[in-house]
C-alpha cells in the first residue's frame, strides 16, 4: 500500500478507479445541481470485490466546545472527550496493530495542538493522518474565507505536530458548503469524505476550480459515509449537550454494522466505518469493534484499506 500520510504526489492512483464515475455535482447556468444519474461500481484493485475503511474522527474536547464554549468550564464533559486520545486511541492503535490493519484518523487541527504526542503516535504506526477542520466549527452560514482560513489552519497544525500534508478531508459534522470542494483542490486534496448520495466511491466535479487556478483534473474522489455506520449516533450522549439520552449496547451497534458489511460486500461497494475514540475506545465497545474486524478478515475479496490508499 502506499504512504497514505504522505504528500499529495505519493499517492498512487490505482486504488478505486472512479474514471468511468459521473460526478454527482456540476455547475451549470442555474447553480448547483445533483446528477441525474447515480455513480457506477467502481473497478477494484485485482483480487478484490469489495472494500472497507476503518476511520477515527479523534475530535476530543472540539467536538463539544464547538457546540457550547462554555463547556470549557466543565470538568466533567471535558473528562469524557478527553477520554478519548488519553485512552481510547492507545487502545484502538494495539486493536489495529493485533490485526496488521491501517485506518484513517481525521484529526482537528485543535486535537493536534492539545494532543501532539498522541496525534504523532498514530502517524508513526503507520496509519493515515486526515484533515478534519481546525476546531470542528459548525460551517452552517459560515462564509468562504472563515472556511479557507479554518482548513488553512488544520493543514498548518498537522505539519507543525506530526510532519504530515493529509490529502483527504472529512467536513465538521459531514457538513460540506458548495464552497469547500473547490477549496480543497486548491490545496491539493484528493480525496473527501462528508457526502451521502452513493455506496460507491466516485469524481466529485469542483465547481469554479479552473477559474480559481486549479489543475483540470484536480477532482476530488468522493468516499461516500452515512450516519447508520456512525458511533456518535449509537453511543453519543452528554446531558445538555449531545445525543438523545439513549446510549446503545455494543451488542446492538456491532449487529448493524455487520448487517451492512455484509451487504456492501455483496455488492462489490465501500463500507465506510466512522468511529470516535471517546466512544469507540471505551471496552466493551473496542470489544466489538474488533469482533467486526475479525468479520472483515472473513470475507472473501474485502480490501481493508486507509481512504488515502484507495485513492
Amino acid at each position: 500500500m502506499a504512504n497514505a500520510v504522505g504528500r499529495p504526489d505519493a499517492i498512487p492512483h490505482d486504488g478505486w478507479d472512479v474514471a468511468a464515475n459521473t460526478p454527482a455535482w456540476s455547475r451549470d447556468s442555474g447553480g448547483l445541481a445533483s446528477a441525474a444519474t447515480p455513480p457506477a461500481p467502481v473497478t477494484w484493485p485485482e483480487g478484490y470485490t469489495a472494500a472497507a475503511c476503518l476511520t477515527f474522527d479523534l475530535d476530543a474536547e472540539s467536538a463539544v466546545l464547538t457546540a457550547d464554549i462554555t463547556s470549557v468550564y466543565r470538568m466533567s464533559p471535558m473528562s469524557h472527550q478527553a477520554y478519548g486520545p488519553l485512552v481510547g486511541v492507545p487502545r484502538i492503535l494495539a486493536l489495529l496493530a493485533r490485526h496488521g490493519i491501517r485506518a484513517t484518523f481525521f484529526v482537528p487541527g485543535y486535537s493536534a495542538h492539545r494532543y501532539p504526542a498522541v496525534v504523532r503516535s498514530i502517524a508513526e504506526a503507520g496509519h493515515e493522518i486526515a484533515h478534519h477542520s481546525y476546531f470542528h466549527e459548525n460551517t452552517i452560514g459560515m462564509d468562504e474565507r472563515t472556511e479557507a482560513d479554518m482548513i488553512d489552519l488544520g493543514l498548518e497544525a498537522l505539519h507543525d505536530v506530526a510532519g504530515v500534508r493529509p490529502v483527504g478531508y472529512r467536513a465538521p459534522m459531514w457538513e460540506l458548503t458548495y464552497s469547500t470542494p473547490r477549496l480543497l483542490a486548491e490545496r491539493g486534496f484528493l480525496y473527501d469524505s462528508s457526502l451521502m448520495d452513493s455506496d460507491h466511491p466516485y469524481r466529485l466535479a469542483v465547481a469554479g476550480a479552473a477559474e480559481a487556478g486549479a489543475a483540470e483534473e484536480s477532482s476530488l474522489v468522493e468516499v461516500p459515509a452515512w450516519w447508520g455506520l456512525d458511533d456518535w449516533e449509537q453511543y453519543a450522549f452528554l446531558p445538555d449537550l449531545m445525543g438523545s439520552g439513549v446510549i446503545e449496547s455494543p451488542a446492538k451497534a456491532l449487529q448493524m454494522w455487520s448487517l451492512e458489511l455484509e451487504a456492501a460486500h455483496a455488492i462489490g461497494a465501500v463500507f465506510v466505518l466512522t468511529c470516535h475514540p471517546f466512544l469507540s475506545g471505551r471496552p466493551a465497545r473496542a470489544r466489538a469493534l474488533e469482533e467486526l474486524i475479525e468479520l472483515m478478515e472473513r470475507l472473501q475479496g474485502l480490501w481493508i484499506t486507509t481512504m488515502g490508499a484507495g485513492r
